[in-house]
């Protein structure tokens, strides 16, 4: 008789920060272009990690967004930057990248809140009628006193730490949403006049170009492979502004600093030469 097969039990992963049920407005911000474009929405989940939303948006996983939801019953704003995990139709997740300890002290604070619901005073005892056959007198039977919720209750400590979070977030959550945006502008070099060129386009207006240098750690590793690069070009041809976009990391540097010395033939927009935006691909073989 042959053993009967063992099951096997499929091991989910546990998230490491609790999600909590939430239901508040919340706005998305992403660039579109170099412009900031808002979606509104609607924040379902929270926790320290992320936020899962339902966004009026069409967004696309790896983006980078920024985030602002106000927390009900507590009053603060959260402001913050976040990847796009995942959107399935409507509904997203998103991960919060670099929050700050002051906001993750309000989201703590929030869901303390959110857990200690009020309890509704009822009598402590309820008592029935019993009309036992042979007794003459009725009989008052007692039901057992309802244990109450516990409550989470923030001490004084607490309490002067949550003012001062709340200060802290009134002085400095403007100028670090100011910096925020700022690291995602310089994230991407989109051009002033808005165009995009193709690759191929740009590759027949090459004047001078600088065959890059092969990283001798690389030639070592054998490291070989394609760096592209999302690049603006200036009015006057030359190389404005770089952004690595892939490629193997000891071939990057060397082909960004060859890049840099390019030199194109001005591309013209109604007769005027303009900043315009394209990829540029530079390939390394080991020979």
């Amino acid at each position: 008789m042959s053993a009967a097969p063992k099951p096997v039990f499929d091991s989910t992963p546990q998230r490491i920060f609790p999600r909590h049920p939430i239901n508040a407005p919340l706005d998305l911000i992403a660039l579109r272009s170099g412009i900031p474009e808002i979606f509104p929405g609607r924040c379902t989940d929270l926790s320290e990690a992320g936020v899962g939303a339902i966004v009026a948006g069409e967004l696309a996983a790896g983006q980078q967004v920024a985030v602002e939801l106000r927390l009900p019953n507590v009053g603060v704003l959260i402001r913050a930057r976040a990847l796009v995990r995942y959107q399935s139709r409507l509904r997203c997740g998103l991960e919060f990248v670099g929050l700050q300890a002051e906001q993750r002290e309000m989201i703590r604070y929030w869901v303390h809140q959110s857990a200690a619901q009020p309890v509704s005073r009822k009598d402590c005892t309820q008592e029935k009628e019993v009309a036992p056959a042979n007794a003459e007198a009725p009989v008052i039977a007692t039901k057992p006193a309802a244990q109450p919720r516990r409550r989470i209750r923030i001490g004084q400590r607490g309490f002067y730490v949550l003012i001062a979070c709340m200060l802290a977030l009134a002085g400095l959550g403007w100028w670090q949403w100011q910096r925020s945006w700022n690291e995602l502008e310089a994230r991407a070099p989109v051009a002033d006049s808005g165009l995009k060129v193709s690759p191929e386009t740009m590759d027949k207006r090459i004047v001078t170009k600088v065959e890059p240098v092969y990283p001798e750690a690389a030639r070592t590793a054998g490291t070989e492979g394609m760096v592209v690069l999302d690049a603006v070009i200036a009015p006057d041809g030359s190389v404005k502004r770089l952004r690595p976009l892939s490629g193997p990391d000891l071939l990057v540097q060397s082909a960004t600093d060859a890049v840099l010395s390019w030199k194109f033939e001005p591309y013209l927009s109604s007769g005027q030469p303009v900043e315009v935006e394209t990829t540029i691909a530079v390939e390394f073989r080991l020979r």
